[in-house]
């Protein structure tokens, strides 16, 4: 299949300081794939760049096999973009303010009644067309900011922050939105809200230090680690010596003869039950530690081992 997204070797600096490292990925029809971080982690940075509002300093973007550096105008028109800080005139009405949008997202005169309906249907705005956009609550100004990035059909949207600021029943609404937005498009968003990614995110990316740092699906809001390791000893090492294993970088836990270890990325499963057997310590256990999203999260960017 594809991707609608490719990015490949995605570096920013500002001045000296290096805002993002390195960053490839790529999003599929269909994905909705969640940026997560604490605050400062490089998503925002990301984000502006996929969508072509920020130059990289280095790196390759394509948005649906559409070289964005090489032809912005044709990539742009594949996507649809809602920044931090939604992009509206509090002046406008609202369909007043789409009819605006549609005409810079080039909607044809003879579509533009449909789009706009279209974009207040999807995003439960149907009753608002007449109301000023500053006079909506928090909740429906971000309904406005993302009907203004599907107004054109665009096959990847781009989310930041989408629910910043809103409260839960608001926060409930936006998140069925987005998921409903993953059956027909490609959706990337970014958040720093762990509950948010699993809610919506059929897989999540980690970044911390303006790297990524973890990469898996959400299949179930639970992925799995295999670094991490229960191992049951019928002649149990000492603490040292399984700490001198080649690819053996922790040891988390101790419950009796089981050993809760952490390896190397590189050193697989069968690998380690042969160094064990090698050494005679008698295996009995080798069973990989399931973790929450959180406590990776925690691990790799505040560096806490959770068990």
């Amino acid at each position: 299949m594809k991707p609608l997204i490719r990015a490949i070797g995605l570096s920013r600096y500002f001045g000296n300081t290096c805002a993002l490292n390195n960053l490839t990925l790529e999003l599929y029809p269909g994905e909705v794939l969640g940026l997560l971080g604490p605050n400062g982690a490089g998503k925002s940075t990301t984000l502006r760049i996929l969508s072509g509002s920020l130059a990289a300093t280095s790196g390759q973007v394509d948005i649906d096999g559409t070289n964005l550096q090489e032809h912005p105008n044709e990539a742009k028109r594949k996507l649809g973009y809602l920044p931090d800080t939604p992009p509206l005139y509090p002046e406008l009405k609202v369909d007043e303010y789409l009819r605006f949008c549609a005409a810079l997202r080039s909607v044809p005169s003879t579509s533009l009644v449909d789009a706009i309906a279209r974009a207040k249907l999807r995003t439960g705005l149907m009753e608002q067309g007449t109301r000023l956009i500053g006079q909506l609550s928090k909740g429906y100004q971000q309904r406005v900011g993302i009907a203004q990035a599907i107004i054109h059909d665009p096959r990847v949207v781009i989310l930041d922050e989408p629910t910043s600021g809103l409260d839960p029943n608001q926060l409930i609404e936006i998140r069925r939105l987005i998921r409903e937005l993953g059956h027909l498009h490609g959706v990337i968003l970014s958040s720093h809200i762990l509950p948010e990614i699993q809610s919506v995110c059929s897989r999540v990316m980690i970044l911390h230090d303006g790297r990524p740092v973890y990469s898996d699906t959400l299949g179930s809001g639970e992925p799995a680690t295999q670094t991490w390791f229960w191992v049951g000893f019928g002649n149990p090492p000492t603490l040292e010596a399984l700490a001198a294993l080649p690819g053996v970088s922790k040891i988390i836990d101790q419950q009796g003869n089981r050993f809760c270890v952490e390896t190397d990325d590189a050193l697989e499963p069968e690998e380690l039950s042969k160094q064990i057997v090698a050494r005679g310590w008698g295996l009995r256990e080798l069973t990989p530690v399931q973790q929450s999203l959180e406590q990776i999260f925690t691990r790799l960017t505040c560096g806490e081992a959770a068990s």
